[in-house]
């Protein structure tokens, strides 16, 4: 939790993938002082990254996401939704392909033969 609204604060200064690419190289050093150091090495305004740190609509929006994944079954990632198809974790290219093939299948629009084999329903 201290991570994504720590996300959030860095998103507030514009700088939101970058810091996402700092916790991701470094999964296992998440205290408070390690978040901070992470803003600082990106630069940001640290006054105003604590401030967020500390602002309710920082957790808030943090909070709403989740309640949003929950709503959606969602329980881990990577998680996709193809025109409200549900693909859960790390697909290769043909499980995408089969989705939207059949959808276009659906909409009676041709395949392209870069999207892989005929759909299966």
């Amino acid at each position: 939790m201290s991570a994504a609204i720590a996300s959030e604060a860095a998103r507030n200064q514009g700088k939101f993938w970058e810091y996402h690419d700092k916790l991701f190289a470094n999964q296992r050093k998440l205290t408070p002082q390690d978040l901070k150091q992470y803003a600082k090495d990106l630069g940001l305004d640290m006054p105003k990254f604590e401030a967020d740190l500390e602002n309710p609509a920082t957790k808030q929006r943090v909070m709403a996401d989740s309640e949003e994944v929950n709503s959606l079954g969602i329980t881990g990632t990577p998680a996709f939704f193809v025109n409200g198809h549900y693909l859960n974790g790390a697909q290769p290219f043909e499980g995408f392909a089969r989705v939207i093939n059949g959808e276009l299948v659906k909409l009676k629009l041709p395949i392209p033969t870069t999207l892989g084999s005929t759909p299966t329903n």
